[in-house]
């Protein structure tokens, strides 16, 4: 999970490496290099924009709504979404994670135990 400046510092660094490599390549050298590091840059730039931090839906994304713990859900789950026996240890929290899903669209939420 990237905070908001990491995601900005990364996505400028690719466009510094991909203007760099546009640079390089316009002076005429043509070493193949060059073709890398505007890949590279342009890689580093999408990955920044469409990031986002795990065990979290896009509503509660786009509300800017503070993860829970283990960085899951935090709200009120809707009646639709159903316990599952799904249990798995976040790697990064170390929290015991349940995963819930909507069984008719078969969509997914988690939320950390205890």
């Amino acid at each position: 999970m990237l905070n908001n400046w990491i995601r900005g510092l990364a996505f400028a660094a690719g466009a510094l490496m991909a203007l760099g490599g546009f640079a390089a390549a316009s002076t005429g050298a043509g070493a193949a290099g060059e073709i890398w590091t505007i890949i590279i840059g342009a890689g580093v730039m999408i990955v920044a924009v469409v990031q986002r931090p795990r065990y979290r839906s896009n509503e509660a994304e786009s509300s800017h709504e503070d993860p829970g713990p283990g960085g899951g859900e935090n709200d009120y789950l809707e009646p639709r979404f159903l316990p599952t026996t799904e249990l798995f240890v976040d790697p990064t929290s170390q929290r015991l994670m349940r995963v819930f899903v909507d069984p008719r669209t078969g969509e997914r939420r988690y939320r950390a135990e205890g």
